[in-house]
């Protein structure tokens, strides 16, 4: 709060409700035993203090007590049944006013009363008897108060009433802001909430994108290795105890990088414990892939990039690889890095057919490759190429925070 306070700017717990509202907000409305204790007795000792110096108002006696309890009493609805505990705390001052006793704190029930409607959202039903009572008062004190005690009682003055009425309408105003406050507080808790639900959600799918592109890669390069180690286990058994090596290695790798991933949920916000991979690992991808039997060829260096494209781009050419791996019929494949109008396009070609449904592959892997770019502001365009095989173009910006660069040019065409 100081800090905000120094910056000039107001206290959190006005800009978003003080820090026991979030608790109670949303339960069951509670009996306000101790607060409607308090007041009922303030306003029966303070009645009868003022009286003192009100001889010309009538005594309190018996039934002026009663409804000074009845006034006070119905403050412990207020908070389940504010509409009736308005009209009702209104109706028993207006009699106690009109039977003359003295004036005091038995306005104050009313008050807390109007305050719990309107907090409530029931605006017109507490304006209704605010006004209720001020018609009543003025009734009261110019014209029957010729019937009603105190006997030899006079007509109040006009500045009087205008002393009531400011009384009534600086009680709803103050009810009037609390209730806007309360709202944006709302609002404001809403907004709180949704925005956390969407980090989560946004974190989840950052999480699976990246364990799916781990695995993914590293089981296909497993799976053709255990093949060929199976098919030349007899045949040629160093061949399979390269494969098998392989296999080793892949899977040893695919594990350090899932338990980094799983770091980041057991410690959210602590510093990686091994950085974040990126196209400095490109030939390692290379040899991966040269082991499942894949030749790739790069073309180009790639340039320095903001670490969440770096990230962003090593997983686009490693899920490519791994869909070629998997889907395409090509033995080769080719990836082209270049830079262009402030952005990197990265392309990755085969030359298929395709062996399985798609030769790009078909499910988290695209919609994965899509999201990080789109995170990014770039672009992703897959699909078969004209002369065949299947292509996938990346634009990316060099900085994360930039726009999404032009569209492929003529040469990726």
């Amino acid at each position: 709060m100081d800090e905000q306070r120094a910056r000039g700017g107001s206290p959190r717990w006005w800009r978003h409700g003080p820090a026991w509202w979030d608790r109670w907000e949303g339960r069951e409305p509670r009996w306000p035993w101790r607060s409607t204790v308090l007041v009922t007795a303030f306003v029966l000792a303070g009645s009868n203090f003022a009286a003192h110096g009100q001889g010309e108002r009538a005594e309190l006696d018996l039934f002026a007590r009663a409804l000074l309890l009845v006034a006070g009493g119905l403050l412990l609805w207020r908070k389940r049944y504010p509409v009736a505990v308005v009209f009702g705390t209104a109706a028993a001052v207006m009699v106690y006013l009109g039977a003359g006793y003295p004036y005091g704190p038995v306005l104050f029930t009313v008050a807390l009363a109007c305050f719990s409607a309107i907090v409530a959202g029931h605006r017109r039903a507490a304006w209704a008897a605010m006004g209720m009572l001020w018609a009543g008062h003025v009734l009261v004190a110019h014209w029957l108060f010729r019937w009603l005690p105190p006997s030899g009682d006079s007509a109040a003055s006009w500045g009087e009433e205008i002393v009531v009425a400011t009384w009534v309408v600086a009680i709803a105003a103050v009810a009037e802001l609390f209730r806007v406050r309360r709202e944006q507080w709302a609002r404001e808790r809403a907004e709180r909430a949704a925005a956390a639900r969407r980090r989560a959600d946004e974190e989840r799918l950052r999480i699976a994108r990246e364990l799916h592109d781990v695995l993914a890669h590293s089981i296909s390069v497993i799976n053709v290795q255990a093949g060929v180690g199976l098919a030349l286990l007899d045949t040629d058994p160093e061949q399979a105890r390269t494969a098998l090596t392989t296999i080793k290695d892949q899977s040893k790798e695919a594990l350090g990088e899932v338990r980094q991933v799983l770091d980041t949920l057991r410690t959210p916000g602590a510093a990686p414990r091994a950085p974040a991979p990126g196209l400095d690992r490109l030939p390692e991808l290379v040899e991966q892939a040269a082991s499942a039997g894949l030749t790739v060829e790069v073309e180009g260096e790639p340039p320095s990039l903001a670490p969440g494209t770096d990230l962003a781009a090593f997983r686009i050419v490693q899920e490519t690889l791994t869909n070629v791996v998997r889907h395409s019929g090509s033995r080769h494949a080719r990836v082209r890095l270049a830079r262009e109008a402030g952005a990197l396009r990265l392309r990755v070609d085969d030359d298929g057919p395709a062996t399985g449904d798609d030769a790009g592959g078909s499910g988290n892997g695209l919609a994965g490759m899509r999201e990080r770019a789109a995170a990014l502001g770039g672009t992703i365009e897959a699909g078969p190429r004209p002369d065949g095989g299947f292509r996938v173009l990346a634009v990316l910006p060099l900085t994360a925070s930039a726009a999404a660069s032009p569209g492929p040019t003529q040469e990726d065409r």
